[in-house]
């Protein structure tokens, strides 16, 4: 089975309610560390500080947060080591940031993204890999290109 980790804060609750349920029945184990409610949400930090090491530490292989706009999802997660979170607002950019950007967390806006586009968005960034559909020259280029990010991570983390 595969499994995933999702937060969101009040913006972007009502988007990780649909994401949510439609991994479950996709067949995904789902943890939930973001807002239970909006009644009682966190802020998007919170959230964000609850997934982002999960992911860089290697417990779970990839992540999805949502806020309003993803932005401050993905800054904040982006400052833990070992995570690449994107924004994708499509299919093609969720579909590129894992084929040449290799990121493990998707970030997505609540109040950008609709339910059924968040859906497809979310599929499609959990099922491409790394370099696919891509020539061999740039795929090589890619992964030499990773290394160079995780040595650059490295000399920032220790």
């Amino acid at each position: 089975m595969k499994k995933i980790i999702i937060g969101s804060d009040k913006s972007g609750f009502q988007l990780k309610e649909a994401v949510k349920a439609h991994l479950v029945e996709a067949g995904y184990e789902v943890t939930d560390a973001g807002s239970q409610s909006e009644e009682n949400a966190m802020f998007y930090y919170e959230a964000a500080e609850n997934v982002a090491p999960r992911v860089g530490g290697g417990e779970f292989e990839k992540g999805i947060l949502i806020c309003g706009t993803g932005m401050g999802m993905s800054i904040v997660a982006n400052k833990h080591k070992g995570v690449y979170a994107a924004v994708c607002e499509n299919t093609y950019a969720a579909e590129k940031s894992r084929a040449i950007n290799n990121a493990n967390i998707l970030t997505m806006g609540g109040w950008i993204t609709g339910e059924v586009v968040g859906c497809q968005i979310a599929d499609t960034f959990l099922n491409t890999e790394f370099t696919q559909n891509l020539e061999e020259w740039r795929a090589n280029n890619l992964r030499n290109a990773e290394k160079k990010v995780k040595e650059i991570e490295e000399q920032i983390y220790g």
